[in-house]
């Protein structure tokens, strides 16, 4: 992004990438042809576009104009496979008329005129959908233990309390198709037996409760939801509730407490909320990409969306692509698709000529598979062989100037500032890591805390009550199991990666030549020189900022 399109008349599309203010001109020029004395001005912006695009120290990857069936774009979006993102580009979010014109609602019709609420829930159990908010337990059973549960008052939710670091899934789809998502929500109401319904999202999405509070206003105009929707007997009210930004409140049971106005924290289960939820009611509670996925499987059939995928991992998957790569964003691929062809094909690998090291997944709950397993195919089950989890959705990529002791300290310090603080492995033993973790990266750890926290972790992983504190030693399990060497490199005083400030050094080397800019910049005034002779660093007072670095035009400071 910014993201320009252009459809000629013949049907041909080009998409610009990362456009820039000066861009627009030469690369409207060169698609569309004027007459008279702007066609002369026009052939001047037109050679001055093609100078850029052949000139070698342009970016043609990631500027890069490209019709869509061939070159690194059409890559990026010919691999991807949209049902969620159905549409995508071609409709305005609020746009209810046009949503209707793309088949909008026709799935909930067809429930509500054609099938019975047990048909249904057999409809998306056939379909193979598990649920997109990390854990992947079957959706249609889900929906069949709300449905069989005694009580004629029954919930549902909306969990669109994304918080994972890096995660930008749920987001965009409520900021995108909103009705979609309602649609979603409308048919699992009508399957479950539910007339009254939330949608709990994190006070941090403005833009998603706008979209969302909008989008529920226009369908409560047009009958879409309400009493009697389209002459059906079914009810269904919506609510909007926004979250206060607890990531412990992405559980359940913590959001059930949350949306009843008790503290969000988890609770011991059994009973699950699909027969004690929200205010002692069965209640169904889904993410927000498994509800956007159900108008498209009613509307295409269950065996269509089976088809894709895995044998155990049906239908599609989105994930916020982020970290050290070329091409980044919302993308929608089959399950199935193995990593390297993410990493590579679709986000055109890792930029500036550095190797990749690994890749983070599941946010702060997944785990770090290494390069060396770059094929392992992207499923519940394969994830989880190799030490990481599918989670909501976050897929960060790491290269080789990332240090992988820090990266599991990262995520540590956001799931012990998080941890709700409810039982005692999740908040001491989170403590415990993280305080490990920043001796090993501050220069004061030793070979036996390496065992300890491997110990810790296993010991959080097994006693804590909820899902945050049985996975959030995941970082540091699958980091000590691909990367032991690195931790027992700093252990010894040493960060491989020269990432970790208070285990490296600066120094200056005989290709300086004593231009005095390292001086000049350095905040601390640990530079001392004469003009046109080698310069030296007062290690004891340098803070490791790494300006002097940036600013040497010889690339004579090296890090050691």
């Amino acid at each position: 992004a910014p993201l320009l399109e252009i459809v000629l008349s013949d049907g041909h599309t080009f998409r610009y990438g990362r456009i820039r203010t000066q861009d627009v001109g030469p690369i409207l020029y060169n698609h569309f042809q004027p007459a008279g004395i702007v066609r002369r001005i026009g052939r001047v912006a037109t050679r001055q576009l093609e100078k850029l695009l052949t000139d070698e120290t342009w970016e043609p990857v990631t500027r890069y104009s490209v019709n869509l069936r061939h070159g690194p774009d059409s890559i990026y979006w010919g691999r991807q496979t949209h049902i969620v993102t159905e549409d995508c580009g071609s409709m305005e979010p609020l746009d209810l008329d046009g949503y209707l014109e793309h088949e909008g609602f026709q799935g909930m019709k067809k429930c509500l005129s054609a099938l019975r609420p047990d048909e249904v829930t057999d409809q998306i159990e056939r379909s193979g959908l598990r649920g997109r908010g990390g854990a992947g337990y079957s959706t249609g059973l889900k929906w069949s233990h709300v449905r069989e549960a005694e009580g004629e008052t029954k919930y549902i939710i909306c969990n669109g309390d994304e918080g994972d670091p890096g995660a930008f899934m749920d987001r965009m789809i409520m900021e995108s198709f909103p009705f979609r998502v309602i649609e979603g929500m409308a048919i699992a109401s009508y399957a479950v037996g539910a007339s009254e319904g939330y949608l709990y999202i994190r006070a941090e999405y403005p833009l998603a409760i706008k979209r969302i509070s909008e989008a529920l206003s226009l369908c409560r105009e047009r009958g879409l939801i309400g009493r009697n929707i389209r002459d059906s007997g079914h009810n269904l009210y919506l609510k909007l509730v926004e979250g206060a930004g607890a990531f412990v409140c992405g559980e359940e049971t913590a959001l059930i407490a949350s949306i009843e106005g008790r503290r969000g924290v988890p609770r011991f289960r059994p009973p699950y909320p699909d027969r004690q939820g929200l205010w002692n009611k069965p209640t169904l509670v889904n993410n927000v990409e498994t509800y956007a996925l159900v108008p498209w499987i009613i509307r295409h059939g269950p065996e269509k969306f089976a088809r894709i995928g895995t044998k155990s991992s049906r239908g599609t998957k989105t994930f916020a692509l982020a970290g050290k790569i070329l091409r980044g964003g919302l993308i929608e691929v089959p399950m199935g698709i193995s990593l390297r062809e993410i990493v590579e094909e679709i986000g055109g690998g890792v930029p500036d000529g550095k190797a990749l090291k690994a890749i983070q997944t599941g946010g702060p709950s997944g785990g770090c598979v290494p390069a060396s397993l770059i094929d392992t195919p992207v499923d519940y089950e394969s994830l989880l062989k190799a030490g990481a989890v599918m989670g909501s959705g976050g897929l960060v990529v790491l290269d080789e100037t990332d240090c992988m002791v820090d990266i599991a300290r990262y995520f540590m310090t956001f799931t012990q500032a998080e941890s709700c603080g409810k039982c005692t492995p999740c908040r001491i033993g989170t403590r415990c890591m993280l305080e490990i973790l920043e001796k090993l990266c501050t220069g004061s750890g030793h070979e036996k805390d390496i065992g300890e926290l491997e110990h810790l972790a296993q010991v959080t992983r097994l006693g804590s009550l909820c899902g945050l504190g049985r996975t959030a030693p995941n970082p540091v399990l699958s980091t000590l199991r691909y990367f032991r060497e690195e931790y027992e490199a700093h252990a010894r005083g040493h960060c491989p990666a020269k990432k970790c400030r208070a285990l490296i050094s600066y120094s200056i080397t005989d290709d300086c030549i004593g231009c005095t800019r390292c001086a000049q910049n350095c905040p601390v005034d640990a530079i001392q020189g004469t003009p046109y002779q080698r310069h030296e660093i007062d290690t004891d007072t340098c803070i490791r900022c790494g300006t002097c670095m940036l600013v040497c035009p010889s690339d004579a400071v090296i890090v050691g």
